[in-house]
């Protein structure tokens, strides 16, 4: 196991639930949490565009970015989702709550896309282990609650 990569993992980790609150914040002030979403996104937009333009050598290839299957440009209709979710339900249910059912979400969806080999991942088969690992998760996500 990479432990850079782990280390990056758990740092996204801590970062949920402070995107999470923060997002709730700028809801309440703006009295709609979709152009909290909005905004947040805007500045992701934004910076990431920045970012990517100074170390990818500048813009993506037209014809690399046609080739691509279309299912790809929708990652970001995911975003939408987990943003503006998160900015809503995290005041109601408190942000070690609502990252545990989020996990147990991503959990389920992720043994789903390992099994079918969905989106172009590499099959896995589901074993008594990983379906156990995530009762497990659903238990604990359930006494958070």
């Amino acid at each position: 196991m990479n432990v850079i990569s782990v280390v990056l993992a758990l740092f996204a980790g801590l970062m949920l639930p402070v995107q999470s609150l923060m997002n709730a914040q700028l809801a309440k002030g703006l009295h709609s949490s979709l152009w909290a979403t909005a905004f947040s996104g805007g500045i992701l937009t934004i910076i990431l565009s920045l970012i990517a333009f100074m170390t990818a050598g500048g813009l993506p290839m037209i014809k690399g970015t046609i080739a691509q299957p279309w299912w790809v440009w929708l990652g970001g209709i995911c975003g939408c989702v987990v943003l503006s979710v998160s900015a809503i339900v995290v005041p109601q249910l408190g942000a070690a709550k609502m990252v545990a059912f989020i996990m147990v979400g991503q959990i389920f969806s992720s043994l789903l896309i390992d099994r079918f080999g969905m989106f172009g991942a590499n099959v896995v088969e589901i074993e008594p282990t990983r379906v156990a690992a995530l009762f497990f998760l659903m238990i604990g996500a359930s006494l958070l609650a």
